[in-house]
């Protein structure tokens, strides 16, 4: 079996070309590494380097078996890194892009346990609808809902199941009632929000059977979408919204969720970065917390 200091005295030797140069960087005795390499050697039963009085050279069978020993050395490294990274507290800065809705009403406070958990880690978060352009603004990763119209992103779920529903204030229906169909929504004031710079006004339903798509109105529209939202617990009108969004409202009686027979339309949250080497201990672990938050507000759904 070879051993990992026979390896290391090894890459050493080869890359400074002395033994006794490698034998003081690894901080053992001239006996010790010549020992390593005589063992090594008897080991793979192969010559690693030719030895003269003056020189030391690799071998043909050295140079063939150095990348190897690298690479081995190098796997053993990024595991150890990988395990101590699962033990090692967070720290340092973290850039996360969210959307203005769930980034102020749901993400903040959930943010805040985060960093009690992790005190020394320092967050940038940035509140916009507008989709964060990951290799130009600083930031390490995004929070969206759907899939990003650049194909080159790794897109990581994390409330995959979320999908928007129907919702208005129980003010609003007292004074207007309640659509019983997709088809009623034609007669109901309907809260727009800007999309990728458009109205959102194809609500979507299934009732298992089929999907209807319905064109909507109304007589307010915005580019934020926590703005619309505030709008319908006010009573201005009916809202279409991911879950995740009206989920604190609907539990605290401000919304009620309407047409609850039907599916609106998937809208699931995931976590983009540009590549996955981004993946820190920190995203990682504040992926896992979000996922952990979003599945307890999935639970607690209006459908099946």
């Amino acid at each position: 079996m070879l051993r990992l200091d026979d390896l290391q005295i090894f890459v050493r030797t080869a890359e400074r070309g002395s033994l006794s140069a490698a034998a003081r960087e690894l901080d053992v005795s001239a006996a010790v590494a010549s020992a390593a390499l005589k063992r090594l050697e008897a080991a793979l039963e192969a010559r690693l380097f030719a030895r003269s009085t003056r020189s030391l050279r690799l071998t043909a069978e050295g140079e063939l078996f150095l990348g190897h020993a690298r690479a081995s050395l190098q796997s053993l490294d990024d595991g150890r890194q990988l395990l101590a990274g699962g033990r090692r507290e967070v720290a340092g800065p973290l850039q996360v892009s969210a959307p203005s809705d769930f980034g102020r009403n749901v993400l903040l406070p959930w943010l805040d346990e985060f960093q009690a958990l992790h005190p020394r880690l320092h967050l940038r978060l940035l509140i916009s609808d507008r989709q964060a352009d990951l290799y130009r603004q600083p930031v390490d990763v995004a929070i969206r809902l759907g899939q990003p119209n650049d194909s080159s992103l790794v897109a990581l779920p994390l409330a995959a199941d979320n999908r928007r529903v129907l919702c208005g204030a129980p003010d609003y229906f007292a004074r207007h009632g309640r659509p019983r169909q997709p088809e009623d929504l034609r007669r109901h004031n309907c809260l727009l929000y800007l999309l990728a710079g458009r109205a959102h006004q194809r609500w979507s339903f299934s009732d298992g059977r089929r999907e209807q798509v319905i064109d909507v109105s109304g007589d307010r529209i915005c580019d934020d979408a926590d703005v619309v939202r505030r709008w319908a617990v006010a009573g201005r009108g009916l809202v279409y919204k991911s879950w995740l969004d009206v989920a604190a409202d609907v539990r605290a009686g401000r919304l009620e969720v309407a047409l609850p027979d039907y599916l609106g339309e998937a809208a699931p949250m995931n976590l983009f970065c540009t590549h996955r080497a981004q993946l820190s201990p920190a995203v990682t672990l504040l992926r896992e917390f979000v996922q952990q938050r979003c599945a307890e507000l999935i639970r607690a759904r209006p459908w099946a």
